[in-house]
């Protein structure tokens, strides 16, 4: 065993100190190891009890000039135990593979620790984190089922706090399912990967345990029944109410084209994770739509969505508070700023449209590239200019009608963020900053093409419950490929129809 780089302090050696934990888990067969142990007064006696509690066959040899009388009456108990009533010296270490000190006297301590090193034995010294070369941890035990705690010896209190509530939480039973396991491991046939898939499917009931018919479909029973409700009400006012009938017959079709295209677009966003501002921004210019009432329209029909999300995300503890006082201010700022922009731009909606053609054309080819995994990015380090890249993410968002995600998301992810919190703190930043992109859109542009607003609105509230069951029945990949090719179909006709308008 090669030693630790050590610091000489008063003829005794202590491991360097290191940053963070750097304990290396393990779990050692003391069963086959020669086990020593000086001390046995209250420390050895402990000492010897978590061995044996962990290890009841671990042969184990003790040194003590003096033993008191629990020790003895424990050793009553177990003959197994070697005795040596003398003082220590560096002969004990022979033919000893682990080594425990329990003595009071810091001094021989220090000296057993010295000894130790020097042939290269691994030592525990009770009470003494910087002599130890490993740490006793707290012992949650389920039949062979064993999980060990350590807190890198700064506070034993806390793995034993741990402890207890493990203890609580797991079931005795849970041996029982390993015993189970075990059994149904040694009756399967095939190489290793055949093996782990049928015990993935064996094991799958235990985090999906079976429902009933009526807890696996009361999301679809409630909708039916929203559905049905709905659907009476909207007949018998058809047949009983002529203004309500004649409300209905003059709507301006607008406002059904984006409830179809809410719905679908909303069900894509849900299947694949994104899309929603590409997708919607691509069919609003190509319905004739103002890039700036485009982006109103979708940001608008994003508030209730992102809060939903966002809210869902804080509940469950997945927001990086940290990363968000740092993204939220000037990813506002961006926002709004785009939102204002586009809508004073908007008389010169003719111009602005190709723009945003050319950067719906760019996302949808950024979604083929997804599809086909053809380019992933990797960092080494995590992303340092949050603010920057905050309020560039708003201000495209706005500015275009969406990329919120897109670019902001996959920024972080790639840049060493972790996926799940980077998430939540998206989403949640994505509800402030629909918001306000939203109230900048309403007060510069007014109440224009409500259809549209109000169609995105309910069309995608009415996917929102169901694209999560659509998502696992259609492969991700087909759906992303089918959006890049109609993003960039619809996006390049839009720059052609410009450009022919110029020749």
């Amino acid at each position: 065993m090669l030693p630790l780089p050590n610091i000489q302090t008063d003829g005794v050696a202590f491991s360097r100190k290191e940053e963070g934990n750097q304990l290396f888990p393990v779990f050692i067969k003391l069963n086959q190891l020669r086990t020593l142990l000086i001390g046995a007064g209250t420390i050895g006696l402990e000492k010897l009890n978590a061995i044996l509690n962990n290890s009841q066959y671990a042969r184990v040899t003790v040194v003590a000039a003096a033993v008191s009388p629990e020790f003895r009456l424990f050793l009553a108990d177990h003959p197994n135990i070697k005795l040596k009533e003398k003082s220590f010296d560096a002969d004990d270490l022979n033919n000893i593979d682990i080594v425990f000190a329990a003595t009071n006297d810091n001094d021989l301590n220090e000296e057993i620790r010295f000894a130790a090193q020097n042939r290269g034995l691994l030592i525990n010294v009770a009470d003494k984190p910087e002599l130890c070369d490993f740490y006793l941890g707290s012992i949650v035990q389920k039949g062979d089922l064993k999980i060990a705690i350590s807190t890198n010896g700064k506070s034993p209190t806390i793995a034993k706090r741990l402890k207890q509530i493990l203890n609580e939480s797991l079931p005795a039973e849970l041996d029982t399912t390993l015993q189970n396991m075990s059994a149904l491991r040694q009756t399967l046939n095939g190489d290793f990967a055949v093996k782990v898939k049928k015990l993935n499917k064996v094991t799958e009931s235990l985090i999906n345990p079976k429902k009933s018919f009526l807890a696996t479909n009361i999301n679809w029973l409630i909708w039916l029944s929203l559905v049905f409700l709905l659907t009476t009400v909207g007949f018998t006012l058809w047949n009983t109410e002529p203004e309500f009938q004649s409300f209905l017959i003059h709507i301006d079709p607008l406002f059904y084209w984006f409830l179809g295209a809410g719905f679908v677009f909303a069900m894509i966003d849900g299947a694949i994770g994104m899309s929603y501002g590409v997708t919607s921004a691509s069919f609003s210019l190509a319905m004739g739509l103002p890039p700036a009432s485009a982006s109103m329209a979708i940001h608008i029909s994003e508030v209730l969505s992102n809060g939903i999300a966002g809210w869902m995300h804080f509940r469950m503890g997945n927001v990086n508070w940290k990363l968000f006082k740092l993204l939220i201010i000037p990813a506002i700022v961006g926002a709004v700023l785009g939102a204002y922009l586009l809508s004073s731009l908007e008389h010169y909606s003719q111009y602005t449209k190709p723009i945003v053609a050319i950067y719906t054309l760019v996302l949808g080819g950024i979604i083929l590239m997804k599809a086909f995994n053809i380019r992933r990015k990797r960092a080494e380090n995590k992303i340092k200019k949050i603010g920057v890249l905050g309020f560039f993410g708003g201000f495209i968002d706005a500015a275009f009608g969406g990329g919120w995600g897109s670019i902001v998301l996959s920024s972080l992810i790639a840049g060493g963020r972790h996926p799940l919190f980077s998430l939540g703190t998206v989403k949640i930043s994505r509800f402030f900053i629909a918001t306000l992109s939203s109230l900048t859109f309403f007060t510069m542009l007014g109440g224009r093409y409500w259809e549209a607003v109000l169609g995105l609105i309910i069309g995608s509230a009415l996917a929102s419950p169901i694209a999560a069951k659509v998502s696992n029945k259609i492969s991700a990949k087909t759906i992303m490929v089918a959006v890049g090719i109609i993003v960039m179909l619809v996006s390049a006709r839009s720059v052609i129809l410009f450009i022919l308008k110029l020749i």
